[in-house]
């Protein structure tokens, strides 16, 4: 299993929210119980936030986006997923369904740069992983996010509907299934499986997840993997569990054991993330590569050579946002390491700078 997010997360996706125009306020909604009064309960937290943000000096306008942005038709969803926005006056910049508070609650920031950093630390400890469970006949498919809570966020199942296909219905629970024929049994089934490929591929190609687990019936993940492009064999990790499920057949016992494989792999893939990123950091602070601490890592911005900006886990950096932003000007990516560093942030650089090549500040 190889892990597409060694290097960090780039910044590039980010550069509309960290390169506008300032005053940008930031929002980080907590995901709560969405009982019968959530509707008054997004409505309370927005009023309390807004008038943190209007008492900061937030103008009506970058208010106004935000109200928009939460207090939506759909705000149940808001109240059970949390969210994270960015906005300025002139709209919204950033609008993830996400809970990337930490379970500190509700927080609301106005300032020069949007104050990702709370999203970010969110998303890199996170992984998204694409499940596949087949059979010998076909396969159903999922996309779910795994949080630092090991929360199981199931974020879209896809109905794929294979050539040698009798009729696809709706099983129990977030799954669909697809029910096969087999008109010779192997012909059928290698054309169902190529099928359930072809919608892995263009399912990857969009959503970019860093793990695929396939799971089901020996017989059905042989085939499924025989089949797979080199691209997606790369990150593909097998599981002993999940048979039944593309037939109607499992009970809730194999679906919770499907559930809790997933897990596993997204805590052994993340184990590996963060070895290889400080074998990765130890090897450039052994060669020079490194910078620690806001004045070097604005040196190393300035000069191009910021490779990975480097967050504490649990903890902002110094002049964080900033850097968040100087960093993405240079094409550089983020991520988290947990250990000692002259400071409370730290970068890999492309290249290793001289002494004499600093900048001095004021």
């Amino acid at each position: 299993m190889t892990d597409r997010r060694t290097n960090g997360i780039p910044l590039s996706a980010l550069r509309p929210v960290l390169d506008a125009e300032g005053p940008l306020a930031t929002v980080y909604l907590q995901a709560g119980e969405a009982g019968a009064d959530a509707e008054e309960q997004v409505r309370l937290r927005w009023k309390s936030l807004s008038s943190q943000l209007s008492q900061a000096g937030a103008d009506g306008a970058t208010l106004a986006a935000l109200e928009d942005a939460i207090l939506v038709d759909d705000i149940t969803a808001v109240q059970a997923e949390g969210r994270v926005l960015a906005a300025n006056r002139d709209g919204v910049l950033l609008n993830e369904r996400w809970d990337a508070t930490g379970d500190a609650g509700d927080r609301a920031s106005l300032g020069p740069d949007a104050d990702l950093g709370g999203y970010l630390r969110e998303l890199a400890r996170s992984v998204r992983a694409l499940v596949v469970v087949a059979s010998k006949e076909g396969a159903t498919l999922q996309r779910e996010v795994l949080t630092p809570a090991q929360v199981l966020e199931a974020v879209g199942t896809q109905n794929v509907t294979g050539s040698a296909t009798e009729s696809v219905h709706k099983p129990r629970g977030n799954w669909l299934e697809h029910k096969r024929i087999q008109r010779t049994a192997d012909e059928a089934a290698t054309q169902n499986i190529r099928d359930v490929v072809a919608r892995l591929v263009t399912t990857a190609e969009d959503w970019h997840p860093d793990v695929l687990v396939i799971g089901g019936e020996v017989q059905g993940r042989s085939r499924l993997r025989e089949e797979l492009p080199p691209a997606l064999q790369e990150i593909a990790e097998e599981v002993e569990t999940g048979g039944g499920i593309p037939g109607g057949g499992a009970d809730a016992v194999t679906e919770q054991a499907l559930s809790d494989a997933v897990e596993d792999v997204a805590e052994r893939l993340v184990e590996q993330r963060d070895l290889e990123l400080t074998n990765r950091f130890e090897e450039a602070r052994a060669a020079g590569r490194t910078a620690e601490g806001g004045h070097q890592i604005r040196d190393a911005v300035q000069l191009g050579a910021v490779d990975t900006l480097l967050l504490r886990p649990d903890r902002p950096g110094e002049d964080e946002s900033e850097l968040l932003r100087a960093a993405a000007e240079v094409d550089a990516s983020v991520a988290l390491l947990d250990a000692d560093l002259n400071g409370d942030i730290a970068a890999i650089l492309r290249f290793k700078v001289a002494a004499g090549a600093a900048i001095e500040h004021p």
